[in-house]
């Protein structure tokens, strides 16, 4: 199945200008809310990110170095 975006790149096909123009302007840009936005920085991974105080961290990773950069564990279980 084809994608509204690769129709229209079939319709440009024959003007190469018309076809850059319309890569130029189309094509899909990064959101601030989107997943990909913001990654872990160890691992990579999009989900459960940790934006506080800038760590960018997912929240396994958070867990594994959460004492080095001097967090504490609250509750009963600490």
């Amino acid at each position: 199945m084809e994608t509204q975006f690769e129709k229209i790149l079939k319709v440009h096909a024959s003007n190469p200008a018309k076809r850059a123009r319309f890569i130029k302007f189309n094509k899909h840009k990064l959101q601030p809310h989107d997943r990909r936005a913001h990654l872990c920085v160890r691992c990579n991974r999009p989900e459960a990110h940790i934006k506080i105080h800038g760590l960018d961290y997912c929240r396994q990773c958070f867990r594994e170095v959460a004492k080095d950069l001097g967090f504490k564990k609250y509750g009963k279980e600490a």
